[in-house]
């Protein structure tokens, strides 16, 4: 056992040129790094595999990885190991558009209505919506259609199919063009678009006019047949469980698989370097800085500048050397990776792992790439980490004080006092502390690398922002500037609507039309939404409450934190509460029934093929539970805590304890039936 153990954890650690005619000598400061930052990923940072390839005038001049592909089997992370790209699938979408621009078949600024003559919304503004303000985040559209979207080992279509159905009954949540806000939505639409205007589905126009002409064997979606074995393999959070394949089949938002070579070899085509696939005109226009057509947060060092597709067009901290870089990340529920380039040097860098975060995957990107540019001399030296001055307080202007008051984001509230020139600032993707005045309008943690300062824009809101200087020791630091929160006026309710808003503070409802083979299920938080609500001020979830049993978003905010936006819609049906977000049906956890009730030897789906939820009360807790389920049926439970015990999918496994406070689901196809035996222990 001894050595078993040895052997895998050499292999966790230990980070290895993978094109060994490529590779570059032990010594070498640029192969170092690679080697260094990958393995701290692996170790420190959550990832259980990591692969990385660097391309220079459309060579791979480095490739690497650390970590494993297969824990189980001790099996390395090899060059041809492929990996889930996420959003970084937006460029390969936003490529497709314009190549479509390309031949003239459309016109990024021609309404999108032009091409899609189904597409409606019950929103006339939608009809200025543009293929441009898709690739730019700017369409005014809420965000995402996540139902349905990441499922294990299914590729089932129905959220790309139903998206325009969808779209008919919402609204948008600005003018289109007024700001760019992260939005997934948009990139759905892109790839409906291609599919329209080109005649093949989204999987052969790729294949067709980019993998085929650019020999990209490995890079896939998942409709296309390839060897799934290929892929590196994910694991639930904090243990060994080996997962299903993950499907994301949002593919134009984040469904392409590929390779760190191959992604790298891709990136050449985005910034010029092959004309015969796409355009120097449309890989220009995919650089332009278009987030500075909007609102925006002033400061320009930043991750996150908008070009068409990418993330950022002037990416820190490439930005301070006086070079250009471009990048794009993305995330899946399991996989995670970087494209970042530097267009005027033909050079470019990809970072894909299984586990950890493309935040992290960035940083080691942009580590690796200054280390590579300053070995070719077109720097001289890396610049030394940054060190935040501690905050000193200073006396606070008595005005700032009205900057008090509650804030909202998608999903989100807090209240905010700003009290003898300090401010309880809740967690910020940091723990939650306190920051104090230190002039300029600004406000400081004890460290001195979080500032906050409030800022009132064209549009008449007034949004709190958010300059962050974040370390990770061992990895590196990156800078993030955004509007975390947009102030919120208040919205008065009459006794009757507060009362009602104020029983369901707090409460959680639960998802019904998610597939069972939904990656949901494997954690509970992602089929739940928990509303919260401040009846004073008239809001709830960021939304603003319209009357008993409706309230509408409330924010907008540009770059990230007005993403995903939504309405909530309650009704009651057999004695029952139900909301409806974007489609998507959820049920009150107050309501489901206790799993002692009705027949004790069958549980069934409903007609409408809804998942079938069950507390499990104090009559069935302690007991086993073991299920004959149908083909396709699969069940879960969650303790009290909402923590996964046993999902079957997942485990194989059709038996579970029962813990008392804790929830069943079954999930399948309508009129399925599920046999249970409830055994005491």
């Amino acid at each position: 056992m001894k050595k078993i153990v040895s052997v895998l954890m050499t292999a966790v650690f230990l980070a290895v040129p993978l094109t060994p005619a490529l590779a570059q000598s032990m010594d070498d400061p640029v192969n170092e790094k690679a080697k260094v930052l990958a393995s701290k990923i692996v170790s420190d940072y959550g990832a259980s595999g990591i692969q990385y390839a660097i391309r220079d005038h459309g060579s791979v001049v480095l490739s690497g990885g650390a970590g494993l592909k297969d824990k189980a089997a001790g099996t390395p992370v090899t060059k041809d190991t492929m990996f889930g790209i996420g959003s970084v699938s937006k460029v390969y979408a936003t490529a497709a558009a314009m190549k479509l621009a390309d031949s003239k078949q459309i016109e990024l600024d021609k309404p999108l209505t032009t091409y899609l003559k189904d597409f409606k919304m019950a929103d006339e503004r939608y009809k200025k919506i543009t293929p441009r303000m898709l690739m730019n985040h700017s369409s005014g559209l809420y965000g995402s259609h996540y139902e349905n979207g990441f499922l294990f080992d299914d590729n089932d279509t129905k959220t790309h199919d139903e998206l325009l159905t969808k779209l008919r009954s919402e609204h948008l949540k600005a003018n289109p063009g007024e700001f760019s806000v992260y939005c997934n939505d948009g990139f759905q639409l892109l790839e409906i678009l291609v599919e329209r205007i080109s005649g093949l589905s989204y999987s052969e126009f790729l294949q067709t006019h980019f993998s085929k002409p650019l020999d990209l064997s490995s890079t896939k979606t998942p409709l296309d047949t390839f060897d799934r074995n290929r892929l590196a393999k994910t694991y639930a959070p904090g243990s060994d469980q080996v997962l299903p394949v993950e499907n994301v089949n949002l593919i134009g938002t984040g469904g392409v698989y590929s390779t760190a070579e191959e992604l790298s070899k891709f990136g050449d085509v985005l910034i010029g370097n092959r004309t015969d696939i796409l355009s120097v005109k449309s890989t220009t226009a995919m650089q332009s800085h278009e987030y500075r057509k909007g609102l925006w947060v002033p400061e320009e060092t930043n991750i996150i500048n908008y070009g068409l597709g990418w993330d950022a067009v002037k990416l820190t901290p490439f930005d301070e050397y006086g070079i250009t870089a471009v990048s794009k990340g993305g995330d899946t529920q399991m996989y995670h990776a970087t494209l970042t380039a530097l267009p005027e040097h033909d050079i470019s860098i990809a970072v894909l792992s299984s586990g950890g975060s493309s935040l992290h995957n960035s940083i080691m990107a942009s580590n690796v790439l200054l280390e590579y540019v300053k070995k070719k001399g077109i720097i001289q030296e890396i610049l030394p980490e940054k060190t935040p001055l501690p905050a000193v307080k200073a006396d606070m202007p008595s005005e700032l004080r009205a900057y008090s008051g509650l804030y909202g984001a998608t999903g989100k509230m807090i209240n905010l006092e700003i009290k003898d020139g300090e401010i309880d600032m809740p967690a910020l993707g940091t723990p939650a502390q306190k920051f104090v005045y230190t002039g300029n309008g600004k406000f400081k943690n004890k460290e001195g690398n979080l500032t906050v300062s409030f800022d009132r824009l064209k549009n008449g809101k007034t949004y709190l922002k958010l300059n962050a200087l974040l370390s990770f020791p061992g990895l590196g630091q990156t800078v993030m500037v955004a509007y975390e929160y947009q102030k919120l006026d208040r919205n008065p309710l009459d006794p009757a609507t507060k009362n009602v808003w104020e029983q369901r503070n707090g409460k959680l409802y639960y998802a019904l039309d998610e597939k069972i083979t939904s990656i949901g299920y494997g954690k509970q938080a992602l089929l739940t939404k928990e509303i919260t609500v401040d009846s004073d001020y008239g809001y709830a979830s960021g939304t603003k409450i319209f009357n008993k049993n409706k309230a509408v978003n409330a924010v907008a905010i540009p770059v990230m934190n007005g993403r995903d936006s939504f309405d909530l819609n309650f009704y009651n049906k057999n004695h029952k509460e139900y909301l409806t977000i974007a489609g998507q049906t959820y049920i009150k956890g107050d309501d489901i029934q206790p799993f002692s009730h009705g027949n004790s030897e069958i549980r069934s789906i409903p007609y409408n093929g809804q998942a079938a939820w069950y507390k499990i009360d104090k009559q069935s807790a302690g007991r086993t539970l073991t299920v004959k389920a149908p083909v396709g049926g699969e069940f879960a439970v969650y303790d009290a805590k909402g923590k996964l015990v046993n999902f079957s999918r997942i485990s194989k496994r059709y038996s579970a304890v029962l813990p008392e406070g804790g929830l069943i689901v079954f999930g399948g196809h309508a009129g399925d039936v599920f046999k249970i035996d409830l055994k005491k222990n």
